[in-house]
């Protein structure tokens, strides 16, 4: 529902406040079935309860906000992992398929904010918005490596075939993921078994 309240104008040093009530806003708009195209300074504004310029103070331009969308939304992406890394205990093949699992429960869960984590329209050449390369590079390691830990332990343990690149292990495993993930976003019925996740993940991981 769009804020029609008027907004209470931060007090001094509560800047970082409105730059979180514009990142919620933007990823509200997301949540109501938008899609990047749908996050413009505009709608933001209304969103958020405040005049669009405000934003710049904040925000370069629309990229940026969905930049900053991106960072908030793989951060909890790690914590939901690692949460899970956690509470699997100590067996590596439980501890590998737990993360994989909270990985797909995530994008299930959150499927608009899914789709723009890994890409979307928001992402144009870096010549024509303040984002650097060094941005996009930096976006979704720390989930990416608490996979290749977790798949460098069961090939430790000798229950999964490793090869001599572990990062590129790591990385098929989490195409094959996001794969399976895309297709459960756009399609109406997934085709196949139900344990077609876990057969996926065994497959890639190489598990004994």
């Amino acid at each position: 529902m769009t804020n029609t309240e008027p907004r209470r104008r931060n007090r001094r040093g509560e800047g970082g406040k409105l730059r979180e009530e514009i990142i919620a806003a933007a990823v509200e708009i997301l949540d109501e079935g938008g899609d990047e195209r749908s996050v413009t300074l505009r709608s933001v504004a209304r969103k958020a309860g405040i005049a669009a310029p405000s934003i710049y103070a904040h925000f370069a331009d629309q990229p940026s906000i969905m930049l900053a969308v991106v960072r908030r939304e793989m951060d909890g992406l790690a914590a939901a992992l690692r949460e899970a890394d956690e509470n699997a205990g100590t067996d590596p093949r439980a501890r590998l398929l737990a993360v994989c699992d909270a990985y797909l429960d995530f994008a299930r869960a959150h499927p608009q904010r899914y789709r723009i984590m890994f890409g979307g329209l928001w992402t144009p050449s870096v010549e024509d918005t303040s984002i650097t390369d060094d941005d996009l590079e930096s976006l979704g390691v720390e989930p990416l490596t608490l996979l290749a830990e977790r798949l460098g332990a069961c090939v430790e343990a000798g229950i999964a075939r490793g090869s001599d690149d572990l990062y590129g292990d790591a990385v098929a495993l989490w195409l094959g993921m996001h794969g399976l993930a895309h297709q459960r976003a756009v399609v109406r019925k997934m085709p196949g078994p139900d344990d077609v996740a876990e057969r996926l993940i065994k497959a890639l991981a190489h598990l004994e």
